[in-house]
């Protein structure tokens, strides 16, 4: 490993891709099957599913946003919930709303930050986690996941003048990355492992670290590409940073679920597979990363990867990167 390190140092990023390593403590959850079976009967779902029971007696169905994860779950103008996360929530809560024949169902949307968002889900605060979260085996220990909805890769932004270009690059600088994320983890690794002796400053949220560095209290930012293009299209001066095309990981995004809960999820991961199958995903897609967005009319112009393809394609809800590659 020492002598890996070392012989690393000057190459480009590109070279070096950090993975999730699956826990060791608990196998990773199997992947879901595109054929899967159809849902339960309401009587059968509300027999396995003490969440399912939950909503009908109160009526109430509990949602997780964010508040500034463009595109995902943001705020609009109106300081509404928007997003590509949230309305792929709105369809799983009609699904429920169907199941349970609760027309008058409430929805209930309660912000959640990178600190929160998993301990709500947790201890049962939030029934649907409708954000950014990275599917990870460490995480399937204290909740579940739907299949994969996005697949994203963390990488550095930088001020075009701080020419980063390698991991040395980053050598005694202060490099910033978001509170409770997978980037910032993997940022902690590298420094360790390489030596690099960087500082590593966590910002509350994706916006204060991006502001880190427009500020030059940080010389990059390390966090997940698409969130690294929202930030860069919503600054004055876009064409002063740049994004680096080397990967420090993947990172495959679920709907964050309560854990030990399989018929909930069951419905869930049918009705995004319903999605999957008539292409009504690709026009939420579409609505959302190749079109002008609220509230600036930002047009992110990202096409769909292949990876987020094969996943449509064959739906997963594997926690391993290295299935995503």
């Amino acid at each position: 490993m020492t002598f890996l390190a070392r012989s690393l140092l000057g190459v480009p990023l590109a070279a070096l891709v950090v993975w999730a390593a699956p826990s060791t403590g608990q196998a990773a959850a199997p992947a879901a099957s595109a054929a899967a079976a159809p849902a339960a009967a309401p009587s059968s779902a509300l027999a396995e599913s003490a969440v399912l029971r939950k909503i009908r007696d109160t009526g109430v169905i509990v949602i997780g946003h964010r508040l500034t994860s463009v595109p995902f779950s943001y705020l609009d103008a109106k300081l509404r919930p928007v997003g590509y996360s949230i309305d792929l929530c709105h369809k799983v809560v009609e699904s429920i709303r169907h199941k349970l024949d609760l027309r008058d169902l409430e929805v209930k949307m309660v912000a959640v930050s990178s600190a929160t968002r998993m301990p709500l889900v947790a201890n049962g605060t939030v029934d649907l986690e409708c954000g950014v979260t990275t599917n990870t085996a460490e995480r399937q220990k204290t909740q579940a996941f739907s299949i994969t909805t996005f697949v994203a890769a963390s990488r550095l932004l930088a001020k075009k003048q701080s020419e980063i270009h390698t991991l040395d690059d980053l050598r005694g600088k202060v490099v910033a990355s978001t509170i409770a994320t997978t980037s910032i983890r993997y940022l902690n690794n590298l420094n360790e492992a390489l030596k690099l002796d960087m500082k590593i400053v966590a910002g509350q949220d994706d916006t204060d670290a991006f502001q880190m560095v427009q500020a030059d209290r940080a010389v990059a930012f390390a966090m997940d590409d698409v969130l690294l293009r929202s930030l860069i299209a919503s600054a004055p001066n876009p064409a002063d940073y740049t994004i680096s095309d080397d990967t420090l990981s993947i990172e495959p995004y679920g709907i964050g679920l309560p854990r030990d809960e399989p018929a909930f999820k069951q419905l869930v991961d049918d009705t995004l597979m319903a999605m999957y199958r008539s292409g009504e995903v690709y026009s939420i897609y579409s609505k959302w990363f190749l079109s002008p967005i609220p509230p600036k009319g930002i047009n992110l112009r990202m096409p769909m990867s292949e990876p987020l393809l094969r996943a449509i394609r064959q739906p997963t809800d594997s926690p391993d990167p290295q299935d995503y590659r």
